[in-house]
């Protein structure tokens, strides 16, 4: 697991907001910075399992910039975090806590393979290992209530099948190691000018060499010891 680090907010300017002038600025900036509320999460490969450490559940959306959908529905995805964040800070008393994030996944396709993810925008909730798909209506009221209440009714993703799951995370090392062997390929063609063919074959070997030298390394480890009186 990497290190905990803290995912990058999205802040949220409201246009009728009242202008301030020069001389209160710094405190108009400081008495704001306190009392906000936390936008959209951004989420990716680096941040994604340490920042879902901390027990709360969260919404997570996948998105791509292309598309027309995913665009439309931003500024009440935005509501709604700024709805379920509110929560948090206004009401002590709340047993359910969650924070809403979002993940670009035209660019972590790691992370969509692990998910599963086949058409954006694709909305899933986390809350610890179990994970939900919300296939409904994309309304702020619909949304917030299948996160507060009705998640309940959803039928989760099997485990062994999910993102956190051994089938979910093969996913998404073979999408890794393709993403590695593509980037490679197009260096070799585009930046050393070699031919298509040659490109080929030299990553061929190359993983051909690294397989060996895993299976010797993995031969080495698990080579039995002789028992020592």
């Amino acid at each position: 697991m990497p290190a905990q680090t803290t995912p990058s907010p999205v802040t949220i300017t409201f246009a009728n907001a009242a202008p301030t002038s020069k001389s209160s600025s710094t405190t108009t900036s400081s008495s704001s910075s306190s009392t906000s509320t936390q936008g959209v999460y951004v989420l990716n490969a680096k941040n994604f399992d340490s920042s879902l450490k901390d027990g709360k559940a969260w919404l997570i959306e996948f998105y791509a910039p292309w598309c027309s959908h995913c665009v439309r529905f931003a500024p009440t995805y935005e509501i709604i975090a700024q709805q379920l964040h509110s929560k948090q800070q206004t009401s002590k008393s709340i047993t359910r806590r969650v924070n809403v994030a979002k993940v670009d996944g035209a660019a972590e396709r790691a992370l969509s393979s692990r998910f599963g993810v086949r058409g954006f925008p694709t909305f899933f909730l986390v809350d610890g290992w179990t994970v939900r798909e919300y296939e409904g209506n994309r309304s702020e009221e619909k949304i917030i209530k299948f996160v507060m209440e009705e998640y309940k009714n959803v039928e989760p993703v099997p485990f062994l099948f999910g993102p956190f799951g051994p089938m979910g995370q093969l996913r998404a090392f073979l999408m890794w190691g393709g993403t590695i062997v593509v980037g490679m390929y197009e260096s070799l063609t585009e930046e050393r000018g070699m031919k298509p063919l040659v490109a080929m074959a030299v990553l061929c070997s190359g993983g051909m060499a690294l397989g060996l030298v895993l299976i010797v390394v993995i031969g080495i480890l698990l080579m039995p010891k002789a028992k020592q009186d």
